[in-house]
């Protein structure tokens, strides 16, 4: 661009003083070409204050504190443009090695969906992602995420994500936001966060125990920032009660949700975030199928979660080093029946309740890399008389897994992960597990949620 402006520039004094200046003495050229170079510094002096002013607008558009709940966007070489009318596509690939010294992952004691198991030994592609998304105006943003997975032998294509936001151009009160369609809904921390940006290359054991991974299921949500001086949120949303842990709700019911969250910052190098969140329904119809369609659940179910996050920057720049501590603890109390079909035990009542967590750490320790480590259990519930013997009887075995990482991070759009599981899911058999996963980002894709 400076070259085709000095170019242009050169033309238009050719043409202004005409060819009689080719005829001029040595003088006469020398302070031409003093004029040039003086043109030249110019140029390159207010393209770099342009540069600089784009660089302090871009800045402070997209730095958002961490209290607001936001995560802020890291600045990057790839530029990606204004998407209004022509939406932003991004692909993920997140493929992986695995090796497991047990041949079962079965967690006694819990009903496992199908997303919930460790998944298949030996390379994968894991669970790769396409993206779409674009303010459609200046009142409703758009997206959609489809996940590629294989199952059963086949790759398959399946919705993640496929809903449509409120902006403020719509005219909500301040704070108020609105969402609609399918979502990874807020519960939790890690719920509303696609897999390829967690912190381990698999989930804790709460997270696949009782979410089956993640809970997405078709509904309606509102959020309100409320206007405190620390960073404060409430919501919650109907959902359609077709997604694990509801299963199949055939329409004759909903599942609803509430939450309420805060969070600040503590100086300049450190911030926190606390919340707890419900989530209640129903399972009617052909109920909540897990274990491979074996163990079948009817009646209420609800969950209770509360998370907490602390972040620190011990340089003041989260670039060079940062620590974070996280971790989530889950209640569920369920009234209805229990069939284990494999097992033949009939339809049993069930009345009780279980409960689970994991606490992590995440250390970096350089730019690009970092470590962590992340111990997750669950708390088995009482197994009445009729499932002794099936998959819900732990055996008064409370499952645990010790999880420890390593990755490499090249950039915000590549990530090479080593991991080692040591799980101990049932009374006197460990799983080994070792995993190497790399996550690549191709294309736009926005900044993740604090």
């Amino acid at each position: 661009m400076l070259k085709t402006k000095l170019a242009a520039s050169a033309a238009i004094i050719s043409l202004f003083f005409g060819t009689s200046v080719l005829a001029e003495s040595d003088k006469d050229i020398d302070i031409l070409r003093a004029e040039i170079q003086n043109m030249k510094q110019v140029y390159e002096k207010r393209i770099a204050d342009m540069e600089a002013k784009l660089v302090r607008v871009e800045k402070k558009r997209d730095q958002v504190s961490v209290s607001t709940g936001k995560k802020v966007p890291i600045r990057s070489s790839r530029r990606i443009l204004s998407n209004s009318y022509n939406p932003s596509v991004g692909l993920i690939l997140n493929g992986k090695y695995s090796n497991f010294s047990s041949g079962s992952s079965e967690i006694p004691g819990f009903g496992i969906g199908e997303e919930g198991e460790r998944g298949k030994e030996g390379p994968a592609i894991g669970e790769s992602e396409m993206n779409f998304s674009a303010s459609v105006d200046d009142k409703f943003y758009g997206s959609l995420t489809s996940a590629i997975v294989r199952e059963g032998g086949s790759d398959k294509i399946e919705l993640e994500e496929a809903y449509l936001q409120s902006l403020p151009g719509l005219g909500l009160p301040s704070g108020l936001s609105l969402k609609a369609g399918r979502s990874l809904w807020t519960l939790g921390y890690l719920n509303e966060h696609h897999a390829h940006t967690d912190d381990f290359a698999d989930r804790p054991l709460p997270y696949r125990a009782y979410l089956n991974k993640s809970f997405n299921d078709d509904g309606l949500a509102t959020s309100y920032v409320l206007p405190t001086n620390f960073y404060s949120e409430i919501g919650g949303g109907i959902f359609r009660a077709d997604d694990f842990p509801f299963g199949t709700g055939d329409g004759e019911n909903t599942a609803w949700s509430a939450f309420a969250r805060i969070g600040g910052d503590i100086g300049n190098n450190q911030n926190w975030r606390l919340g707890g969140y419900l989530l209640s329904g129903e399972s009617k119809g052909s109920g909540r199928k897990s274990n491979e369609d074996a163990v079948i659940f009817k009646g209420e179910s609800d969950l209770y979660v509360t998370d907490l996050r602390y972040v620190w920057a011990p340089t003041g720049n989260a670039r060079n080093k940062e620590v974070i501590f996280q971790t989530e603890y889950f209640w569920r109390s369920e009234d209805g029946t229990y069939q284990d079909t494999e097992n033949s035990t009939g339809i049993i009542n069930f009345d009780d309740s279980s409960s689970g967590l994991y606490i992590q750490g995440v250390y970096k320790f350089f730019p690009r890399w970092r470590v962590g480590v992340r111990y997750s259990r669950l708390f088995s519930p009482n197994v009445p008389a009729g499932l002794v013997g099936s998959n819900l009887d732990s055996a008064n075995f409370d499952p645990r897994a010790y999880a420890t990482m390593i990755d490499w991070t090249n950039s915000e759009f590549s990530r090479v992960r080593l991991q080692y599981n040591h799980e101990k899911l049932k009374d006197g058999q460990t799983d080994k597990q070792f995993m190497m996963q790399y996550v690549i980002s191709i294309g736009a894709h926005g900044a993740h949620k604090y």
